[in-house]
Parts: structure tokens; sequence; C-alpha cells
């Protein structure tokens, strides 16, 4: 796992209402996104998580291995793929409905000792939410070698949290050990009502930690551990919907060299505005 980059989450399935009431059903998952887009960059990723032995399950495993994400780490299970309803507006920007009980995504309980040796971990999205996974990968977290990069994106459903009050304990917990952090104008919104998106970042991040704030169509703000924020505008593109965006953009971000960000986030801007211009996560 030396130099690997480790993505811990959810692999899901999206339902994208097409014309009438038919379901386009995407491949997607916050996590699963995001380790598909560095495999697809040619970056060394591996992903932690579970999938099912089901149709949408093979189809899952069989993308990652296509994007060239090691899966030695994936979890076998026979119940069935988590499942998310999305909605998308006349702007394309998506809204979901998670069918999570009893399904593939919640139920990862361990994970190996390889984990520790890999150069980054990055978790987020429902991973963080959902027992037993979410405590599983909250200890991986907090357990890290100092030397391994922790990058975390909330990507926070606030229609799917079924208690504010433990996921924020725990997302502040996660805070304190998270290198990278990269959050929308929308989860800030949530995570500090009221706050500009720079500011609501600056109340998240650890001494030393580097904030990527995204904001659609407008671009995305690096907030430094000193120093000023940096604007990257967003190059202007057709939207279809925006459903992958963030985690086009994690993605991009974590297979390049972080020591200069700004070249790191204008990588992972264009990638996430391309990301826009398709149907689902791609």
């Amino acid at each position: 796992m030396d130099g690997t980059i480790v993505v811990a989450g959810e692999a899901l399935v999206d339902l994208v209402p097409g014309d009438g009431d038919v379901l386009a059903a995407h491949l997607g998952g916050g996590p699963f996104n995001v380790a598909r887009a560095v495999g697809r960059s040619g970056g060394a990723v591996a992903y932690l998580g579970r999938l099912s032995t089901d149709h949408f399950g093979t189809r899952l495993r069989a993308a990652l291995a296509g994007d060239g994400v090691d899966l030695s780490l994936a979890v076998s299970t026979p119940d069935p793929t988590t499942l998310a309803l999305a909605s998308v507006d006349e702007h394309g920007a998506a809204s979901y409905a998670f069918y999570v009980e009893g399904t593939s995504a919640p139920g990862l309980q361990s994970a190996p000792d390889a984990v520790s040796r890999a150069r980054v971990l990055c978790v987020g999205t429902l991973g963080l939410l959902y027992d037993p996974t979410a405590s599983t990968l909250e200890a991986l977290v907090l357990s890290a070698p100092r030397k391994q990069v922790i990058a975390v994106d909330p990507n926070i459903r606030p229609a799917a949290i079924p208690d504010e009050r433990a996921y924020r304990a725990r997302l502040g917990r996660i805070f304190t050990r998270a290198d990278i952090v990269k959050a929308s104008s929308d989860d800030l919104s949530w995570l500090a009502p009221g706050a500009a998106p720079a500011d609501a970042m600056r109340t998240l991040l650890a001494p030393g930690a580097t904030g990527f704030v995204t904001l659609g169509s407008d671009g995305a703000l690096i907030i430094p551990p000193s120093g000023e924020v940096t604007h990257i505008p967003a190059p202007p593109v057709d939207i279809i919907d925006t459903i992958g965006a963030g985690d086009a953009f994690m993605g991009a971000l974590l297979t390049h060299d972080l020591s200069n960000p700004t070249v790191a986030t204008e990588a992972a801007v264009a990638a996430a505005s391309a990301a826009c211009t398709i149907a689902g996560a791609g």
C-alpha cells in the first residue's frame, strides 16, 4: 500500500429520473467516484468498502477494476446494493433520497492493517454517516500514522442524517486529524450557518490543514494554513447535472502535487466542470 491513495466509503447506484417515469441507473457514491477519478488519471488507488454480489454490485466492481482501482481491500457482501434516488432541478443541481437499511454500504465493520501504510486515506459522504462503516472509518482516521495524509469530504446529505448531534460530533473529531478538507458552499452553510464560505472552512481546519471550497459555477477557494485565500474561477460549460462534480474535484486534487495548491485546484476545477457536462457521475 506504500504510495497508494486509499478511498474509503460507499459505492451505490444513483437512480436518475429521465423522460416520463424512466429511471436511469448510474454507478455512484462519493468515495466510489473519487477512486475512479484517481484511477483514470493513472494514480495508484485502492477502494475500501463493501460491494454487493448482486447485479449492481457486479457493475460497481467492474467499473472500479476497469479504471485501475485496486480491489484487494473491497469486501464482498450478499446484502443488496445501496440506492440513491436523485432529483435534478432546472439548474442541474441534484438532491437525494437514500435507501440504506440492510444494504451494502453501511456494514463495513473492520479494515485491514494495510490501510495504515497508504500514502493518503480519503473518507467522506455516507461513509461518515451510517454505522458500523462510519465508526470503522473514524477509527482509521484517528489512529492513522502522522505521515499519512488524511483527506475529508463531508459531502453532507441533510435529509439522510439520522442523528444530527452525533454526526456533527463525529465530523468534529475527524476534522482534528484532517490534512485536507474539501467542502461545497452548501456543506458549509449546513456546518456553519450564516458564515461566509472561507470563514466557515477555517472553523473546520486543524493547524496546518488546507481547505478547498467548491462554489459550483463560480469555481473554488483555496484556504491555506496561513496567508490569503485564493479564488480559482471555473470555465463556462453547458451543465447537464452536477452529480459527481465534487467527487471529480477531489479525485483530481489528490492526484496533483499539493505543494502547488493553485495548479492542483485549477486541475480539480476543470475536472469538476467537465463532470457537469455528462449525465450522472460518469
